[in-house]
């Protein structure tokens, strides 16, 4: 059952040192309250570092290569090598590549993937070092919850369907689409969904109304439809994405289409924490 969305009516923005920020009502930083978000700058890729008040830890995707090691090393302690989670949206090198040495490195308490099968390299030494090292591997399929106490759980909305063993090319619309929720804070994950998908997740009346969204691939214009932002409502609209990239990304049509959003970028600014109590949140680039 999904929580009902209690918007928040302003956001007062602010620029504080190098930091840009985003401050919804007041925020007070009460330390071991907070649900911690961080949007990982690694390139033409995705990677999200997820940290709950009691500490525990969640990886969606590691980009395309091993700065997610660096990345993580930062947020988590030098002796710490667990990780309670790893979710991979979606097997794609620029998802997935990273990951691969993050399943030797650290012990993992799961992994959850979309069941898809990608016939490279990169995602059987993906498999194996999962079978090597005996993590449980769960498939995601919308209706799924994961449930981490402290009023904090994971919602998948999207595969619709098992996409165990199946064999594609092109696994993108295939991606777990997820919903992180803290009391009544909100932020969706969508992989590389794309319009159709997104029509999908429209049409079937899903709660989708959230604080922040992670805008899919990489703000290719083949996603984020304006009935898309309609549905999800959000504020504040994250872009993962290298540095003058070579696909472009994020396409100006997007841009225009999130106008009314706050709106940052990893290419142009760094890792983006979000800190939420439940109620309110803090968005800020590094």
């Amino acid at each position: 059952m999904y929580l009902q969305k209690k918007k928040q009516i302003g956001i007062l923005a602010g620029l504080f040192l190098i930091a840009v920020t985003v401050w919804v009502f007041n925020f007070q930083e009460i330390s071991g309250k907070f649900l911690k978000v961080k949007f990982l700058d690694v390139g033409q890729g995705d990677a999200e570092f997820i940290e709950t008040p009691d500490k525990k830890q969640i990886l969606v995707d590691g980009g395309p290569d091993l700065s997610i090691l660096e990345k993580i090393g930062r947020e988590m302690a030098f002796y710490d090598r667990y990780i309670d989670l790893v979710i991979l949206s979606h097997p794609e090198a620029d998802h997935l590549n990273g990951l691969i040495e993050v399943l030797k490195r650290y012990q993992i308490g799961a992994v959850i993937t979309n069941g898809v099968i990608r016939e490279t390299s990169q995602y059987k030494e993906f498999m194996d070092t999962i079978k090597a090292k005996r993590i449980p591997v769960y498939i995601a399929k919308s209706g799924g919850e994961i449930d981490f106490n402290e009023n904090i759980k994971i919602d998948i909305l999207y595969p619709s369907e098992n996409l165990k063993g199946k064999i594609l090319s092109d696994s993108n619309n295939s991606s777990i689409v997820a919903k992180l929720i803290y009391n009544n804070f909100e932020t969706i994950f969508t992989g590389d969904i794309e319009k159709s998908v997104e029509n999908k997740l429209v049409e079937s009346e899903i709660d989708l109304n959230s604080d922040i969204l992670k805008i899919a691939h990489h703000g290719s214009k083949t996603s984020t439809s304006e009935e898309f932002l309609k549905a999800v409502n959000a504020l504040v609209a994250i872009i993962e994405v290298g540095k003058d990239n070579k696909y472009g990304h994020p396409h100006q049509e997007v841009l225009d289409r999130l106008k009314n959003l706050r709106i940052f970028q990893t290419g142009k600014d760094g890792d983006i924490e979000i800190l939420s109590d439940g109620i309110n949140y803090r968005a800020a680039g590094s």
